[in-house]
């Protein structure tokens, strides 16, 4: 083609549409928060007891339910705040995981057990917000799928550490989709609930209390709706603290098959550890402890162990139960006493592990965390074929040992097959470069069963901000606990924005 004729072709060429200008929140931004005591957003007995603390107040704050149609049906935001008590530097909004984990709670916990968030540095230079997301806790659309008799039979279909988000066939994946649509308020109400979607939530949030930028502490999946907000507000962050990273490069399967591959190192340790005690229910050889504990945990297949309660424990319980366990050192001595009992034919403690993970009460009531989880995850990853879910799962079994029943993996369907609509996402959750950020702070604990420490040196790096390593094994570690050389890196970092030097190190 000669030159002539190329420069008639770029003549002739239909140039790119307008981009559509972006749609306008003056509405939702110039809200009046009227903050007012927490007892009435309390949505579960735990929660009733933590939210009488009149340190704290409550409020909530509007949302489009879809960002495109601003103008359409709203969803709101519950809020927890303690407020600051010192000289204040504005907002530390908090998100303590899942999933599907309520900000309130936790930040209520936090401020009925740790003084750090109440009297000292980090409650006297920040109002702390704990938030719900929707799809969770006091917010709204809120999940309720199934009922609490429902999930202590399991019939949610996704109470299952081995056959993650699985579906036993397509008539159930409809019945999950159908049951949590009607929850949530219809099948538009269902779908909001992606993380793109909460992280415009937290930008409002950010706009109506005042804070020119955003100051954010996440734990886990935490570390996730941290990142998407840099992503897309780059230009409106203060400081991020990210703790238990979700890898940005790893697709869904990719993510999962870690998890567990790091689950089979967290329980190598322990067998390790244990076998040093003649008691060890694990045995203490500990090249045989992953089958002394198929021997232990296999039977439950058939024969759940009784328990006081009458549910008895059955073989997912069990997983579950050691998942939980492994995921603090303060639950280690629970989860080999829970293995112990096993031994002894009983399952009182393991089952105790598992109503912790799974968000059952004392009264037996659930949270709704898992379903909250589920439809959260539906929104952010690709839908799966019966194949690749039911080969995924072969793939956790072979990752973690410690979690295969024995049992041929059968044929599985992906819970989220029949949503209502595609998810809002297809690729991994963060890009290669987020342009315009500030330093951020990201902490990565070597021996975290959850969130392996691995995805922290690959996040810290994707956003070009400082890394903390910590030695030990626990998921989630800043300010939760009293060891002053994460706390004081960790606020040098939220106070004075001074980030740790390259290479620094702690030790739990």
């Amino acid at each position: 083609m000669g030159a002539a004729s190329l420069a008639l072709a770029s003549a002739c060429a239909t140039p790119p549409p307008p981009e559509a200008p972006p749609p306008d929140l003056t509405e939702f931004h110039d809200q009046q928060v009227a903050f007012e005591p927490c007892g009435p957003f309390a949505t579960t007995p735990t929660d009733e007891k933590l939210f009488a603390n009149e340190r704290l107040d409550c409020a909530r704050v509007q949302v489009p339910l879809d960002y495109d149609n601003p103008d359409g049906a709203r969803g709101e935001i519950a809020l927890l705040r303690i407020p600051a008590s010192g000289e204040k530097i504005g907002s530390l909004f908090v998100n303590p995981g899942g999933p599907g984990g309520s900000g309130m709670n936790f930040v209520a916990t936090m401020a009925s057990s740790n003084p750090l968030w109440t009297t000292g540095v980090l409650g006297r230079r920040f109002d702390i917000i704990g938030f719900d997301p929707r799809g969770v806790g006091a917010s709204s659309p809120r999940l309720d799928c199934f009922t609490d008799a429902d999930a202590d039979d399991r019939a949610a279909g996704f109470d299952n550490a081995l056959d993650q988000h699985g579906a036993a066939s397509e008539e159930h994946a409809r019945e999950i989709m159908r049951r949590c649509a009607e929850s949530a308020g219809g099948a538009d109400a269902l779908t909001s609930v992606g993380t793109r979607e909460t992280a415009r939530d937290m930008d409002v949030l950010r706009e109506v209390l005042g804070d020119e930028k955003l100051t954010f502490l996440g734990y886990s999946y935490g570390t996730e709706l941290g990142g998407v907000y840099a992503q897309t507000f780059p230009e409106k962050v203060r400081a991020l603290v990210l703790d238990g990273a979700v890898d940005p490069g790893k697709n869904p399967v990719e993510l999962t098959i870690a998890q567990a591959a790091a689950s089979q190192e967290g329980f190598d340790r322990l067998a390790e550890e244990c076998a040093e005690t003649p008691d060890c229910p694990l045995g203490t050889d500990p090249a045989r402890a992953t089958e002394r504990f198929q021997a232990l945990t296999r039977p439950l297949v058939d024969q759940p162990a009784p328990t006081t309660d009458g549910r008895g424990l059955g073989y997912n319980d069990a997983i579950t139960a050691a998942a939980t366990g492994m995921r603090a050192e303060r639950l280690l001595p629970q989860l080999i006493d829970g293995l112990t009992e096993l031994a002894e034919g009983r399952g009182d403690i393991l089952l105790a592990l598992r109503d912790q993970m799974t968000g059952r009460g004392p009264d037996g009531r659930y949270n709704g965390l898992m379903e909250s989880f589920l439809a959260i995850r539906c929104m952010d990853w690709p839908r799966r074929t019966p194949a690749e879910q039911t080969e995924m799962n072969r793939r956790i079994r072979e990752a973690a040992p410690f979690m295969d029943d024995g049992r041929p993996v059968e044929r599985s369907h992906y819970a989220c097959e029949a949503w209502p609509k595609p998810p809002s996402r297809t690729g991994p959750w963060l890009a290669d470069d987020v342009a315009g950020l500030p330093p951020t702070l990201t902490v990565s604990t070597t021996g975290d069963v959850a969130t392996p420490y691995q995805a922290g040196l690959d996040l810290a790096e994707a956003l070009g901000g400082s890394l903390l390593t910590v030695e030990g094994e626990q998921h989630g570690v800043a300010l939760v606990g009293d060891n002053a050389c994460i706390n004081d890196n960790v606020l040098a970092y939220l106070v004075d924005l001074k980030t740790p030097p390259e290479g620094a190190r702690c030790v739990l």
